[in-house]
């Protein structure tokens, strides 16, 4: 995607013509996009293309990179004191009256944390979002911290973010990295990003990418080594700070950032699963964080008070939970909520829905929608799917979590009985995938399945013939699936619970039996399952543990972690385990 209908023009500033984009209204606030290296501002057209609804989108391409000149000499033009002269003067060309809210990635972030730390700036930025680059100044202090102190664990994470940081000493070699870029490596590039860190393939790197890359060097030569030795001791951010890392950064340590909140005592934390060049390949989040965050700051509402553990990793982010009526399926759709997740509550029974959707925002949810369905229809699933994707967009986390229970011998369980606990325990699951998931896909900016099966799944028994087999199948699609989607960022998992107090038992059939005899073994159920007293909360607070680490299988509670241990050490044991006769 390109920058197509931006309004161009040219900013004069020491020495330098740099190269400005516009897009949507100026009377809008204004964010400003500053790129990396060795990118040009077209690193930003995914991102800045879907900002322009709501702001006024500024792009520059910085001296030396893009249809930006270069100065002359190169030595000692690319000086942080010369990159903050930059940004003012394209912030007073394209904001004269109103401070601007900053956004950087990578390099971009670098010297936009000395934007938003030094005297000259205060008053013109309204806030800044940190992509993938730390302040040079903090990463000083950081590194002097460890080294005046270097107990084993600091000295480990010096060792750690050395080995990633083991370009910057490639690009202080003269001559070299402007010849490899003006080579081979410039040619290999887009093939370099389509392969290690999934940026779509189209028209990005730009042509000019070989001497960006080969100016964009002096971006370190003139000022790492110089600003690590002697860091500033006045960092400190006079503007709120949003603070976005990608958990797969391959050049960066998450430990850069653990005294963070003594430099930018208004910060906002944000976690993504992702590498490093997430303005192509997560766009969408990044523009729902930094929407929500400048709302906070301008005051058109308040920042919403997620306070869970996973606040700062599934903050803004769209979840879909079926099931979610009541049980483990309101409990997820309650922790999710609480985490600052927008929340889609899926439920046959529309009142209960509704009511899992209203909690919700009490919780913490910025929006919760009720939706009412059937999983095991698939007409039904079809319509949900294209309403949720219309209407709200496309899920980041599905959790396929509907089903029933169904107890009784092999033989007294009739055909009927097998395709109700079929088509809502597994087909509900397959509905739930094949929809959602291939919009997933199909947008190629990762996000996570969660399908509920059972500790039933690896765990036989007599007396569940027909529900253990649509949990194994449950089980096993999952990991099918996970091994599909890896590729494509997209990570599954099968939560397998044991015996947790939901009301899945007081409305379970038993096959073979009367009406009188199965409402007593109904009550009976409920009252092992609620004398075990296990919350269905624990079993929330799971799935988001299994979506923030990605794992494949979660046996929930004791006996399952039992069962699954023993199903992969001693089968024999389940198998004769498997022979007793419940008595209800």
């Amino acid at each position: 995607m390109t920058l197509k209908g931006a309004r161009e023009r040219r900013v004069a500033t020491g020495g330098v013509e740099l190269c400005v984009a516009e897009l949507g209204d100026p009377q809008q606030p204004t964010v400003v996009l500053v790129h990396g290296y060795p990118d040009s501002k077209e690193v930003w057209s995914e991102v800045a293309v879907r900002l322009a609804d709501r702001f006024h989108v500024v792009l520059y391409d910085v001296r030396g990179h893009g249809r930006s000149t270069a100065p002359k000499p190169l030595r000692g033009g690319f000086t942080l004191a010369k990159l903050t002269d930059d940004f003012l003067a394209v912030v007073d060309a394209v904001s004269p009256d109103r401070p601007v809210h900053l956004v950087g990635h990578d390099w971009g972030s670098v010297q936009s944390w000395e934007f938003v730390t030094v005297g000259g700036t205060e008053g013109r930025i309204a806030s800044f979002t940190s992509i993938s680059g730390p302040s040079l100044d903090h990463f000083g202090h950081w590194i002097n911290a460890r080294v005046k102190r270097p107990t084993p664990r600091r000295v480990g994470q010096l060792l750690g973010q050395g080995a990633k940081s083991w370009y910057v000493y490639m690009l202080h070699t003269p001559v070299l990295p402007e010849l490899a870029w003006r080579g081979p490596l410039g040619k290999r590039w887009p093939r370099i990003l389509e392969r290690v860190e999934k940026v779509p393939g189209g028209d990005y790197p730009t042509a000019s990418l070989p001497s960006d890359a080969a100016h964009g060097a002096w971006l370190y030569r003139d000022n790492v080594r110089a600003r690590l030795t002697r860091p500033r001791p006045d960092a400190y951010a006079h503007a709120p700070v949003q603070l976005i890392m990608p958990q797969g950064d391959a050049f960066l340590s998450e430990r850069l950032y653990d005294d963070l909140e003594r430099w930018a005592p208004q910060l906002t934390r944000r976690t993504l699963p992702a590498k490093h060049w997430v303005p192509r390949t997560r766009p969408d989040q990044l523009v729902s964080w930094i929407e929500e965050f400048i709302m906070s700051v301008d005051g058109g509402r308040p920042e919403p008070k997620a306070t869970g553990r996973h606040a700062d990793r599934f903050g803004g982010q769209l979840v879909l939970i079926t099931g979610a009526g009541s049980g483990i399926g309101r409990a997820t759709a309650f922790a999710f909520a609480e985490a600052g997740a927008r929340v889609v509550a899926v439920d046959r029974d529309a009142e209960a829905a509704a009511r899992t959707a209203e909690l919700s925002r009490l919780i913490g949810a910025p929006e919760a929608w009720a939706e009412t369905a059937d999983v095991s229809d698939e007409q039904t699933m079809e319509k949900l799917a294209e309403k949720v994707h219309r209407e709200y967009g496309v899920l980041d986390v599905l959790v396929n979590n509907a089903g029933i229970g169904l107890s009784g011998s092999f033989f007294a369980t009739t055909t009927e009985d097998w395709r109700k606990v079929l088509d809502v325990n597994l087909w509900g699951v397959i509905h739930g995938c094949r929809l959602f998931g291939a919009r997933m896909a199909e947008r190629g900016q990762g996000g996570h399945i969660v399908n509920t099966a059972s500790a039933a799944a690896f765990q036989p028994s007599r007396a569940l013939p027909a529900y253990s087999t649509s949990k194994a199948a449950v089980l096993m699609l999952s990991e099918c699936l996970r091994a599909e989607l890896a590729g494509q960022g997209i990570g599954v998992s099968a939560i397998c619970p044991g015996i947790v107090n939901t009301n899945i038992t007081a409305t379970a059939r038993f096959a073979g039996v009367d009406e009188a005899e199965e409402r007593r073994r109904q009550k009976n159920s409920a009252r092992l399952y609620g004398l075990r007293n296990y919350p269905p909360e624990k079993v929330a607070e799971a799935i988001l543990d299994a979506v923030a680490h990605n794992r494949a299988v979660v046996p929930v509670t004791p006996e399952a972690r039992g069962a699954h241990l023993l199903s992969r050490v001693m089968p024999g044991a389940l198998r004769r385990l498997a022979r007793v006769e419940p008595k209800l």
